[in-house]
């Protein structure tokens, strides 16, 4: 029996259910006693990294510079299809930013278009002399001047002879000499020089120019492009000892995508400059603003300071092509002029002291891991694997070794909740330097191979972290149960959905995609490209997935998963400044913009997922207020 003057019990207020934060459930790393010491050695070991980071600014800093180089012969073509005078197209150009031209060397050819001899079949002058011994299977010349014929005959180690016919003077070739290299054409190099053009000199190989005689008639110019897959005497010792030594103060250039068989040899001595060019057959099919993007993108980002640039098949394209490079080469910095190549040559008992550093790295990742064995076992056979790609060479092997052990070690130390990320990031950050003061050199920092193994940097982390969330127990029991464990038709969902996302990073991966993209994305794309340095796409996919992971949002064996995933992100950073032809602010710039970008990205997904998942726990159930009052 109830009191009807008692008021009536209020409902007892019930709190709202809410979803805790999934454990990541993977066992902590192993405090080793060693840890102090080692992190002590890390931090000592960066002051001469730091210095030498400090040293290749500096360097780069000083190398802002850029020449648009038109190839010569392409622009005379032009000019001639549209009635105009080579130099007369050449003065347009050169007020949108031309400041040099490429010449090939002449051949015998070339001196009879200009008119400096002239070539006539065995067969034809037999017809127009009978009877006068002409051979029909040889070739004859005729030169302007007595000194043309016998330089040209002097050149070579083909025999000829000289003969009259119809009471004129020729030169009897066995074969046909057009295409046999005829030196430079002195009178063009020089107009150009006085012009103030930057003169890039490209020689021919043939070998029937004697060993001794190659290179001795180039002309004093700044810079030598050699022709075709190899440079003259790659396949010669002797002949090769001669261009290095007909080189003299001229620089090679180091052509991207065409690493020239024999280079090496020349760099080696010389030094080089990169130069930058695209083939006639891709420029046709883009856009002028396209080709103006990837241009000022080659010299802001990558280091190219020799800028080769061939006409469109029209003037109007090329001069947009021109006009838009140069404005976007000012607002990058680089100032259009004679470049002056720099040599950069780090201190070799800075980068000594460096290599204790990812030495002391490495064992630390060892003896963190939870099978503190294990660990030791792999830090082992990665430091034999660094040391013997890189043929015992120390900086190239360190170098490596920084660049596999940094991203994972953040990862291994700790990795419980989403602060975590920011140790990991840190050491990451760490290892930048670290990689770059080892593997920094005169012929990495010009586009050659820094060190071997740069693919590994991205899967040697992923696979140190992977096996250190084996749990402290025996290993035995661990493949046990894996092997025992039950697949869920959501374990086979989740692995095809990472292998479609897999496919998708390796279809987008490089410069080039494997679909088509359409012209919104393209124009898009130029435009951010051409307004901030574009992050790596690797990055701003791994990063958030990583905090995703140490937020512990998703159970089981999820969170390990995108931890995982988050290891891409972190080995991604040390890759991009493996790139050491990039400029270390460059590649400072598009690490923090990725930085920044997952970092956002990942707050609001741990935000939308843990939203999403309440509203999944909890859509649809009557609300307690309302059931309290139906039973009243």
């Amino acid at each position: 029996m109830t009191d009807p003057n008692r008021a009536p019990l209020s409902p007892i207020p019930q709190p709202e259910p809410r979803l805790p934060a999934a454990p990541t459930s993977l066992p902590p790393a192993t405090r080793h006693p060693w840890t102090p010491l080692l992190l002590g050695l890390i931090a000592l070991s960066l002051i001469p990294a730091l210095l030498l980071g400090f040293g290749r600014v500096q360097y780069e800093q000083s190398q802002k510079t850029a020449a648009l180089v038109m190839d010569y012969p392409a622009l005379v073509i032009q000019a001639r299809r549209f009635g105009l005078e080579p130099q007369a197209l050449l003065d347009r150009y050169k007020a949108l930013g031309v400041n040099g031209v490429a010449l090939y060397e002449d051949t015998i050819a070339s001196l009879e278009q200009r008119g400096e001899l002239y070539l006539k079949s065995g067969a034809d002058l037999a017809a127009d002399f009978p009877g006068q011994a002409v051979k029909t299977n040889a070739v004859y010349m005729k030169a302007a001047t007595p000194a043309i014929a016998e330089a040209l005959r002097g050149r070579y180690t083909i025999p000829t002879r000289e003969v009259t016919i119809g009471g004129q003077t020729w030169v009897e070739w066995p074969s046909d000499p057009r295409f046999l290299p005829a030196g430079p054409d002195t009178a063009a190099v020089n107009d150009f020089k006085q012009q103030g053009m930057v003169v890039v000199y490209r020689p021919y190989q043939d070998d029937a120019v004697p060993t001794q005689k190659v290179g001795t008639d180039w002309p004093d110019v700044p810079f030598i492009a050699f022709t075709g897959d190899e440079v003259i005497g790659a396949r010669t010792p002797e002949l090769l000892a001669q261009v290095d030594q007909a080189m003299g103060s001229r620089l090679p250039a180091i052509i991207e995508g065409n690493i020239q068989d024999g280079l090496d040899r020349l760099v080696e001595t010389h030094g080089g400059v990169r130069l930058f060019a695209l083939a006639p057959s891709y420029q046709n099919k883009l856009e002028p603003l396209d080709v103006a993007s990837k241009y000022n993108l080659a010299a802001r980002e990558r280091g190219m300071r020799l800028l080769y640039l061939r006409p469109y098949p029209t003037i109007n394209e090329t001069e947009a092509m021109l006009g838009r490079t140069q404005q976007l080469l000012k607002r990058s910095g680089i100032t259009l002029t004679e470049p002056q190549v720099g040599t950069f040559n780090p201190s070799p008992l800075l980068r000594a002291l460096s290599v204790v550093g990812p030495l002391a790295a490495l064992l630390l990742l060892g003896l963190s891991f939870p099978l503190s064995r294990l660990g030791v076992t792999l830090a082992g056979v990665v430091a034999l694997l660094a040391f013997g790609l890189n043929t015992l060479h120390p900086f190239e092997s360190a170098a490596l070794l920084a660049a596999v052990a940094f991203p994972a070690l953040g990862l291994v130390l700790r990795r419980s909740k989403v602060t975590d990320w920011f140790l990991a990031t840190g050491l990451s950050l760490v290892g930048v330097l670290f990689v770059s003061a080892l593997g920094a050199s005169r012929e990495s920092t010009l586009g050659l191979e820094p060190f071997r193994g740069v693919g590994l940097t991205l899967l040697l982390p992923l696979l140190l972290v992977a096996l250190s969330f084996l749990p402290r127990q025996d290993i035995r029991k661990t493949a046990a149960d894996i092997y025992a464990a039950p697949i869920r038709l959501g374990d086979v969902a989740v692995m095809a959905l990472g292998f479609v996302l897999l496919s998708l990073v390796y279809e987008r991966r490089g410069n080039a995609t494997g679909g088509s993209a359409s012209d919104f994305e393209a124009s898009l794309r130029r435009e951010v490209q051409d307004s901030i340095i574009r992050p790596r796409f690797k990055e701003i996919a791994a990063h958030p997935l990583g905090l995703l992971g140490l937020s512990g949002t998703l159970p089981g064996y999820f969170s390990g998963l995108l931890i995982l995933a988050g290891v891409v992100g972190q080995s991604s950073i040390l890759n991009t400044f493996s790139h050491f032809h990039t400029p270390l602010l460059i590649s400072a710039a598009r690490v923090f913009i990725g930085l920044g970008l997952g970092l956002l990205l990942g707050v609001v997904a741990i935000w939308a997922l843990r939203t999403g998942m309440r509203l999944w726990k909890t859509y649809g159930s009557p609300r307690l207020g309302a059931g309290v009052r139906g039973q009243a």
